[in-house]
């Protein structure tokens, strides 16, 4: 019913986010777009197997959306990080109906031609201390993988590391099936483990 969609670099500032993607995977991002439902932008990397990986932060040139924004960003503080996960859903409402409590409900989001609906966390805050992945249905719109530049960088492990990781296992375990994807128990971070051209690369 899940699978991963895509990884988020969250930053202070969209150029750093940027240098901190391209310094650590050795490659050149593409530009991204404006969210205007939160308020914030981003900048886009493609991955093999049809998965990407962005940055994001809030827009300094945007009003303030009225909403706390997506992925904590109204919280975030230091250097950038990956921050989070999200997985696709062909039935977003199925699939919030197994999530567990928190998710909030599917908006509808609009970037460019790009249409789709997601499910980032009641006032931005993810369940199971942030751990749990965004839920995302792109329905019929292309899905922006399609649109980026070949990078021939493959994810070959994503380190959730988790203070509920049982419970984040438990809420998983029927609903994704992916060997990539490895559940540790420890304080919240995210590990990005590729095969690039230019060999093995670690973004965290």
């Amino acid at each position: 019913m899940l699978k991963l969609d895509h990884l988020a670099v969250a930053a202070t500032d969209l150029e750093e986010g940027r240098a901190h993607i391209e310094s650590s995977l050795d490659a050149t991002m593409q530009p991204g777009g404006k969210h205007a439902n939160f308020g914030t932008h981003n900048m886009l990397l493609g991955l093999e197997d049809g998965i990407y990986l962005e940055a994001i932060a809030i827009d300094p040139d945007a009003p303030d959306p009225g909403r706390r924004r997506w992925f904590d960003l109204d919280d975030f503080t230091g250097p950038p990080r990956l921050t989070n996960w999200i997985c696709q859903t062909e039935d977003i409402d199925a699939a919030l109906a197994l999530a567990p409590a928190g998710m909030g409900p599917a908006t509808d989001q609009r970037r460019g031609d790009l249409h789709w609906q997601m499910a980032a966390g009641e006032n931005g805050h993810l369940p199971l201390a942030g751990t749990f992945p965004a839920v995302i249905a792109w329905g019929k719109a292309p899905h922006p993988s399609t649109r980026l530049a070949s990078t021939g960088i493959r994810l070959e492990r994503l380190i959730v590391t988790s203070p509920v990781a049982d419970a984040l296992r438990s809420n998983l375990r029927h609903v994704l099936a992916d060997a990539r994807i490895v559940i540790e128990q420890g304080e919240k971070a995210l590990r990005a483990e590729f095969a690039t051209p230019s060999g093995r690369r670690v973004l965290e």
